[in-house]
C-alpha cells in the first residue's frame, strides 16, 4: 500500500470517527445530563482515532486536555491531574528495572536455564518456553518478554533443521512454538498488577471510583491473578500441543546440547547482570510483602508499610527508587557508564504514559458528565439477574472486542461503565471489573490484537489462518478460565459472595 493510499485511508476513519460521533450526540439523552452526549461523541472520536490509529494512539490521548474544556466537561488543570496519576510513575518504574535486567543481558540466562531445566521433548520445550515467558511477563513488559524469547526460539528451530528431516514436524512445532510464546507473554503479565497495563488501569479507576471499599494490595492481585495464569498456562500448552499442532513424543537435543550450548555462550555470572537482578528482586519483594493480608476477621498479615508506619510510601515510590539506583551503580562491563544510562532509557514506549493519562481522563469525564450513569442504567436495564451470566457476557465481549482495539484504550472506556453498571445492578464493582480486566488479555486470535501477536507473526513461521485458529480456542478457554477460578477464589481472596 503507498504512503499517499495509506493517508487518505487514516483520514477516512478520522472522518468516520467525527460523523460516527455526531451520530452518537444526538442518540444519547440529554435531559437528566447535557454533558453527556458531548461526552459520549468524544468518546466515539477517540475511540475510531484509537482503533485505525489515524493519528498516534499516544497523540489521541492527549484529546482530552482540550476538548474538556472546551466543552466544559472539566477543566484544563482538572483533566490535566489525571496525566500525573501515581499508577503512571509505577508504570514508568517498572519499564526502567526491565530495562536494567535487559541491558545486563540477565534476562536471557533465566529463560535459558528454566528451559534447561524442562527438557528437549517438543512439548516439553513448547512448555519450557510458555513457562520461561510467562514468569518473565510477570514483571517486565509483554513485548519486551516476547522479544527476549523469539530469537532463542529461533535459534532452537534452526537447530532442529539440522537433526530432524522433517517439514511437517518442523512446520508444527515452529508454529507452536512461536505462538506459544506470545501466548504466555499475555498469560503470564495476568498474574501481576505490574504484568500488563489493563491491571494497573483497574487498579487506579477501582481506588478513584470506590475510595470506601477495601483497597487492592499487589499480594492480593497476584492471589487471583497467579492461579488463573498458571491454569490459563499448562490448559493452553495442553491445548496447543495435544489437540491443535499435536506434538511427537521424541528427544529432539540428545543431553539439552543446543541449550546448555548458549548457557555457555553467555559465560559465567557478571557483577551487571548480579547488580541488576538484586535490585528488580529488592523492587519485587517490596511490592509483594507491602501491604497487609487479611486471611479472616481475626487473622491479617501485616505488610511493611503498615509495621513500620510507612503508609505514605507507595507502589510507584518504591518502582521509582529502586529504579533510580540503576543510574546510580556503575557498570564493570561498561567503563564510565552506569547500570542504566539515559539512551537506554529514550527507547522506552513512552507514548504508553500518555495512554494512561487518556484512559483515566476518559473515566473521569464519564463520571463528570454523568455518561457513566445513563449507560449503567441501560446495563441494568437488560433483564439479567445472575451474576455468574453477566461475568460470562462481560468477558465474551472484552476478549473478542480487544482483537481490533488495544487492551490498554477498552479497559480505559469499559471500566467505568462496568463500575457504574454494578452499582446500578447492586453487585460489589470488582465482581464485573476484575474478570473484565483479565479478560482484556485474552485476546489471541488477530496479529493485531497484541504486540505479541505481531512480534511472532512477524517470523514467518506462523500464518494468520493458523494464529486464527489455535486464537480462537484460546479465546473460548480464557473465557472459561478467568470466570470459572475468578468464581471459585472471590470470596477466599475478596470476601465477596458471587
Amino acid at each position: 500500500m503507498s504512503k499517499y493510499r495509506l493517508f487518505k485511508n487514516k483520514w477516512f476513519f478520522g472522518m468516520l470517527g467525527i460523523a460516527l460521533a455526531f451520530a452518537c450526540y444526538f442518540f444519547v439523552p440529554s435531559a437528566e445530563y447535557p454533558q453527556a452526549p458531548i461526552m459520549a461523541a468524544i468518546v466515539i472520536v477517540m475511540a475510531v482515532f484509537w482503533i485505525f490509529e489515524v493519528v498516534p494512539i499516544a497523540i489521541t490521548s492527549l484529546f482530552p486536555i482540550f476538548l474538556f474544556p472546551l466543552f466544559g466537561i472539566l477543566d484544563t488543570k482538572s483533566t490535566a491531574l489525571f496525566f500525573g496519576k501515581e499508577i503512571i510513575f509505577l508504570f514508568l518504574g517498572g519499564l526502567m528495572l526491565a530495562q536494567g535486567i535487559q541491558n545486563s543481558n540477565l534476562h536471557k540466562r533465566i529463560a535459558l536455564h528454566i528451559v534447561n531445566l524442562i527438557g528437549s521433548k517438543p512439548a516439553n520445550l513448547v512448555l519450557g518456553f510458555m513457562v520461561a515467558t510467562a514468569g518473565l511477563s510477570m514483571w517486565i513488559s509483554n513485548t519486551a518478554s516476547v522479544m527476549v524469547m523469539m530469537p532463542i526460539g529461533l535459534s532452537i528451530i534452526e537447530e532442529i533443521k539440522e537433526v530432524k528431516n522433517s517439514k511437517n514436524f518442523l512446520s508444527k512445532f515452529a508454529v507452536a512454538l512461536m505462538l506459544g510464546i506470545a501466548y504466555a507473554a499475555d498469560i503470564g503479565g495476568m498474574a501481576t498488577l505490574i504484568g500488563t497495563p489493563p491491571n494497573l488501569v483497574f487498579m487506579e479507576m477501582y481506588h478513584e471510583l470506590f475510595p470506601e471499599l477495601p483497597a487492592i494490595g499487589f499480594t492480593q492481585w497476584m492471589m487471583m491473578g497467579l492461579p488463573i495464569s498458571i491454569t490459563f498456562l499448562f490448559t493452553g500448552w495442553l491445548l496447543m500441543t495435544k489437540v491443535i499442532f499435536r506434538m511427537p513424543k521424541i528427544q529432539v537435543f540428545k543431553n539439552k546440547d543446543i541449550i546448555k550450548d548458549l548457557l555457555k555462550d553467555l559465560g559465567k555470572l557478571r557483577r551487571d547482570e548480579l547488580a541488576s537482578g538484586l535490585i528488580f528482586l529488592t523492587a519485587a519483594i517490596l511490592w509483594v510483602t507491602g501491604s497487609d493480608i487479611t486471611l479472616s476477621e481475626s487473622f491479617t498479615i501485616h505488610g511493611w508499610r503498615s509495621a513500620l508506619g510507612l503508609e505514605m510510601v507507595s507502589d510507584a515510590s518504591i518502582a521509582v527508587a529502586t529504579s533510580l539506583l540503576l543510574f546510580m551503580i556503575p557498570s564493570k562491563d561498561k567503563p564510565k557508564e552506569m547500570l542504566l544510562t539515559w539512551s537506554k532509557v529514550r527507547e522506552l514506549p513512552w507514548g504508553i504514559l500518555l495512554l494512561f493519562g487518556g484512559g483515566f481522563a476518559i473515566a473521569g469525564g464519564f463520571n463528570s458528565s454523568g455518561l457513566s450513569t445513563i449507560i449503567g442504567n441501560v446495563i441494568a436495564n437488560i433483564g439479567i439477574d445472575s451474576p455468574i451470566l453477566i461475568i460470562i457476557i462481560v468477558c465474551t465481549v472484552l476478549t473478542f472486542l480487544t482483537e481490533i482495539t488495544s487492551n490498554t484504550a477498552t479497559t480505559n472506556l469499559i471500566l467505568p461503565i462496568l463500575a457504574k453498571a454494578s452499582a446500578v445492578l447492586g453487585l460489589d464493582p470488582r465482581i464485573l471489573m476484575i474478570p473484565a480486566t483479565l479478560s482484556a488479555s485474552c485476546a489471541l486470535m488477530m496479529p493485531i490484537a497484541s504486540p505479541t501477536q505481531a512480534i511472532v507473526f512477524g517470523s514467518g513461521h506462523v500464518k494468520i489462518k493458523q494464529m486464527i485458529r489455535a486464537g480462537i480456542l484460546f479465546n473460548l478457554l480464557g473465557i472459561v478460565i478467568v470466570t470459572g477460578v475468578f468464581y471459585l477464589l472471590a470470596k477466599f481472596v475478596f470476601g465477596i459472595v458471587i
